[in-house]
C-alpha cells in the first residue's frame, strides 16, 4: 500500500523561508490509528537560512502513558518528495526506515522511478539515528551539513474541533482567541530532517509533499 498525503500544486513552497504546513489527524479506515498514518507535514527554512527542514509526524493522538510504547514500524518506509522544477513530479527523495532502535535516512537523491511506482532506498547512501526514548533529551544525528532526528514529541497542531463543530453547525461565528487545543497532552513519532538548500537545487519555488509505504 503506498499512501499519498500531501501534494503541493499553485501553493508551492518558498526556499526563501515561508512556512508550510499540512496536518490531517481524521484519517481514512484504512490506515486511522496505524503505523502509516500521517498526521502533519512541516517544511521550513531552519535557524540557520542555507538550510530547509521537513518533518514528518505519525501515529498520532498517542497518549502519555501510550507513548512510551509507541514504535516506528519496520514496515513502513517514510519518503520526503522534491519537486524543483514545478512538474509535479519529484526530483529528489528523502527516506526514513526504522531497524533496531535507528531511523536510517537515504539521500536527497534521484529516485528509479516516480508517481505511484515504489521506490528503495539507495545503497551507500545511509545514515543512522538513534531513536530517542520517549522523555529523553532529542538525539540528533549529524551527517556532513545535515541534521536528523527520530522520536516522540509533543502533538505542535493546534486545532479546537469543538468550536470548529459550532461554527460548522452555525452557532458561533469563529474561533476564541486562543480556544481549546484538542490535542493538548497527546503526542505523535516524528521525523526530522534538515538539509542545506545548496543539495536540494533549484532557485526559487520547490514543491514538496510526503507518503508512507508499508511493506506488503
Amino acid at each position: 500500500m503506498k499512501k499519498i498525503k500531501l501534494i503541493i500544486g499553485a501553493g508551492a513552497f518558498a526556499l526563501i523561508g515561508l512556512i508550510l504546513f499540512a496536518a490531517d489527524h481524521i484519517e481514512a479506515p484504512d490506515v486511522k490509528g496505524g503505523s502509516s498514518d500521517i498526521t502533519d507535514f512541516y517544511a521550513f527554512q531552519a535557524e540557520d537560512t542555507d538550510n530547509l527542514v521537513f518533518v514528518a509526524n505519525i501515529q498520532g493522538l498517542l497518549s502519555p502513558t501510550a507513548t512510551s510504547a509507541a514504535k516506528f514500524d519496520e514496515n513502513v518506509l517514510i519518503e520526503f518528495n522534491i519537486d524543483t522544477d514545478l512538474d509535479y513530479i519529484e526530483d529528489l527523495v528523502i527516506q526514513a526506515i526504522p531497524r533496531n532502535g535507528k531511523m536510517y535516512f537515504f539521500g536527497p537523491y534521484e529516485p528509479s522511478s516516480t508517481g505511484l511506482n515504489s521506490s528503495l532506498p539507495q545503497d551507500g547512501s545511509e545514515y543512522g539515528v538513534s531513536i530517542t526514548p520517549y522523555g529523553s533529551s532529542p538525539m540528533i544525528g549529524v551527517k556532513g551539513a545535515m541534521k536528523f532526528f527520530a522520536g516522540p514529541r509533543d502533538d505542535p497542531f493546534f486545532m479546537d474541533f469543538a468550536k470548529y463543530g459550532e461554527i460548522i453547525g452555525g452557532t458561533a461565528d469563529g474561533f476564541d482567541n486562543p480556544g481549546s487545543d484538542t490535542f493538548k497532552g497527546t503526542n505523535v513519532l516524528s521525523v526530522v530532517v534538515e538539509v542545506p538548500k545548496s543539495m536540494i537545487g533549484g532557485s526559487g519555488n520547490i514543491n514538496t509533499w510526503v507518503e508512507t509505504k508499508a511493506k506488503q
